[in-house]
């Protein structure tokens, strides 16, 4: 079968979604049917940094898709599509369109991509349940300072006993008179 022939300016759609699908770290889609434009905004909005939020077409995002390598998403593009795409941290930006689907019964998450894989709604559930990249280094900063002053009491406590051993022969040798 051959390939579709598309006009200039979907060509130019297809080839600037198949970059944002290239640039990305992970995708998610979902569909927005019922959301007001405000609404859409605030979405964009709560993403933050690293993640933009874009409506595509569907025979345009899946002809993007597959251009840039990601397959597996083909039975997503239906209905009212729209693509996150995360430069960022996946993390961050899973809990976010959680908290905000929560709050907007409209937006629904259809799955999404990461790591060469396509991600279900549950495995996007669980990214979203996972800790920011930036608390799990603190916990193992955390971790790794506390090992070093156990390693550091553990070092410095023969040298201190010795002392104490020391310390206490002196005392008792004063005690009894030598």
């Amino acid at each position: 079968m051959a390939e579709r022939e598309y006009p200039a300016g979907k060509q130019t759609a297809i080839a600037e979604l198949a970059q944002d699908f290239s640039n990305a770290n992970a995708t998610v889609l979902t569909e927005y049917r019922g959301l007001t434009v405000a609404e859409m905004r605030e979405l964009r909005r709560s993403l933050g940094e690293g993640t933009h939020y874009r409506v595509a077409k569907n025979t345009l995002a899946k002809r993007a898709a597959n251009q840039a390598g990601v397959s597996g998403l083909d039975e997503l593009f239906v209905g009212p599509t729209a693509i996150t795409f995360i430069e960022g941290d996946p993390v961050e930006a899973a809990k976010s369109l959680r908290a905000f689907a929560k709050t907007h019964e409209a937006l629904v998450i259809k799955g999404g991509y990461m790591e060469g894989k396509p991600l279900s709604v549950e495995e996007i559930t669980k990214l979203a349940d996972l800790e920011s990249r930036e608390v799990l280094l603190a916990k193992l900063a955390g971790a790794m300072k506390a090992t070093a002053q156990k390693t550091a009491s553990v070092l410095a406590a023969p040298a201190s006993q010795v002392a104490r051993l020391g310390a206490a022969l002196q005392d008792k040798k004063a005690a009894s008179g030598e």
